[in-house]
């Protein structure tokens, strides 16, 4: 099935260009969270207008993000655990949680963006990458420090 992307895909494409999936993820997936319209000929005409719409949704989106990475860029942040033995902590740190510090930081950013392997265990200083793009990695230093 051959559908119009309205949103940067990642792996399959950028806003605007005419692509080529299964059905199923088509139908299931691209189409009915918005990422992508059937490529129909009513739609295709319909694409040249709003093509210059989607180009420039998609440049602002750029924009803003590269404007947040700029701002992100050298951020350290601190949160505090329990500490149960050694410098083992009580529970973890996972994304949620740097996604709620950020907000607390004022910076509102999506987890999607934030590349954490696994969730932190241990108290110590640890580089975490958000990657807003392919070309675009910022990393924050997040401090994992004893509760008292």
């Amino acid at each position: 099935m051959e559908v119009i992307l309205r949103t940067d895909v990642p792996k399959l494409g950028k806003a605007g260009d005419i692509v080529r999936v299964k059905d199923g993820y088509a139908r299931n997936y691209l189409i009915p969270k918005g990422f992508a319209i059937p490529a129909n000929q009513k739609n295709i005409k319909a694409l040249e207008k709003e093509r210059q719409i989607i180009l420039a949704k998609a440049e602002r989106e750029r924009k803003k993000l590269m404007s947040l990475a700029e701002k992100l860029e050298g951020l350290e942040l601190v949160i505090y655990r329990r500490k149960i033995e050694e410098d083992r902590i009580f529970g973890s740190v996972t994304v949620a949680d740097i996604v709620s510090a950020l907000k607390e930081k004022g910076f509102e950013v999506d987890k999607k963006f934030i590349e954490l392997d696994q969730p932190i265990k241990k108290l110590g200083v640890y580089e975490i990458p958000v990657k807003f793009s392919p070309d675009r990695v910022v990393t924050i230093k997040l401090e994992v420090i004893e509760e008292k």
